[in-house]
């Protein structure tokens, strides 16, 4: 009688697949796409941009700066008062010093808040700053 090499395996308790590396890889894929994904990020509150003829889309924004047109200002889905909106664009921008910062303001949000979130900005060490508008 012939015996083959899975049987004389499954004698010495040794039987079966070693699904080990397999499961090793499937994470390290798992890994990789999570590290890899990119996520759209909101500034939380729903805004009515203006449009614009030279508008360009941007692939990445770290930091979203939203403007009701109450003159409401928020930050990571938090309002903030314009005041304090540079201590958190600097921390914020420290985590990420590559990063950009987006002023998205309502199309009846007053110029004031507009222009004090930008110098904001710019007085907390972001060198680029954009103003998000629509394309129409």
């Amino acid at each position: 009688m012939a015996r083959t090499l899975y049987s004389e395996e499954e004698e010495n308790g040794t039987g079966g697949i070693n699904l080990t590396p397999l499961i090793d890889m499937v994470f390290i894929l798992l890994i990789f796409f999570m590290v890899t994904a990119s996520f759209v990020k909101e500034s939380g509150i729903d805004i009515n941009r203006p449009a614009a003829q030279s508008a360009e889309q941007k692939e990445r924004a770290n930091i979203i700066i939203a403007i009701k047109k109450n003159g409401e200002v928020w930050i990571d889905r938090r309002q903030v008062t314009l005041n304090a909106l540079r201590a958190h664009v600097e921390r914020l921008h420290a985590e990420n010093p590559e990063g950009t910062v987006i002023i998205s303001a309502d199309k009846e949000a007053p110029t004031e808040f507009l222009v004090r979130a930008l110098d904001e900005a710019r007085l907390a060490g972001v060198a680029h700053v954009a103003i998000a508008t629509l394309t129409p």
